[in-house]
């Protein structure tokens, strides 16, 4: 696991799309997950700007983390419209090759295994993106979620209600339940590429990057996937014991 101390959560998302761009650069049918919410936010629009500037995405396919289940697509909250309104309706992407989990599905079983067989038939996903929620869920994996759990149904804790209730009208109109990628799932992909700003995650940053491997911290399986890069901004990384070795070897790094 690279962890990665920039100076600001601007740095540091600049930092992980050119990661991504080299990727696409690299390789134009790159195939990448994606997550929503804030913290990807300007990542994205670095991802816009590099199309803009004559990258190709035709042929990149995405797949995303998460929806709410009982959401339509063009609900204002839902996530199929969060990636259109920040990413998709801005680059050249195929439509087709935009996924995003149908929180309208009626047989929610078979859509998860549908879901992970179009992974599995696009090559697998090779840099999945990642943020980490203030009790150190990733995707809607909350903590008891088994660490070899695949896409399916999961029931949402009153921290993940209240926390996102910000985005909503009142708390009573937040979904209680999300179809998710597995933590098992997440694991898959070729590459991670994790997100922390700000100092409300730097409890569960420590304990993700530097405590036990538990079900009780999901982001903490990370530690177990043979590429992960963590990029954190300075609030995010306050608590980590080792901040100072992180910091040290990132600027040490042989030519």
């Amino acid at each position: 696991m690279d962890i990665i101390l920039c100076p600001t959560a601007e740095e540091a998302s600049l930092r992980a799309a050119a990661l991504i761009t080299n990727a696409v650069r690299a390789r134009p049918a790159t195939v990448l997950g994606l997550a929503t919410g804030s913290t990807p936010l300007r990542l994205y629009q670095a991802l816009i700007q590099a199309c803009r500037d004559g990258l190709d995405f035709s042929r990149v396919h995405t797949f995303n983390l998460d929806e709410y289940y009982g959401v339509a697509p063009d609900h204002p909250q839902s996530y199929r419209r969060f990636m259109n309104e920040h990413l998709f309706n801005h680059l050249n992407l195929i439509p087709a090759n935009t996924r995003v989990p149908d929180g309208l599905a009626r047989d929610v079983a078979a859509h998860c295994a549908a879901y992970e067989a179009e992974m599995r038939a696009a090559g697998g996903v090779d840099i999945q993106v990642l943020g980490i929620g203030s009790d150190g869920h990733i995707g809607f994996n909350e903590p008891g979620s088994s660490l070899a759990s695949r896409t399916r149904l999961v029931a949402l804790t009153p921290q993940t209600v209240s926390d996102n209730a910000r985005f909503f009208a009142t708390v009573d109109e937040v979904p209680r339940h999300a179809i998710s990628m597995g933590i098992g799932t997440i694991l898959e992909a070729k590459r991670c590429v994790m997100l922390c700003f700000g100092a409300n995650k730097a409890k569960a940053v420590r304990a993700a990057l530097e405590g036990g491997i538990s079900q009780f911290t999901p982001a903490s399986a990370l530690q177990m996937h043979p590429d992960t890069t963590v990029f954190l901004d300075e609030a995010a990384a306050a608590d980590l014991q080792l901040k100072e070795y992180y910091r040290w070897s990132a600027a040490n790094q042989p030519a």
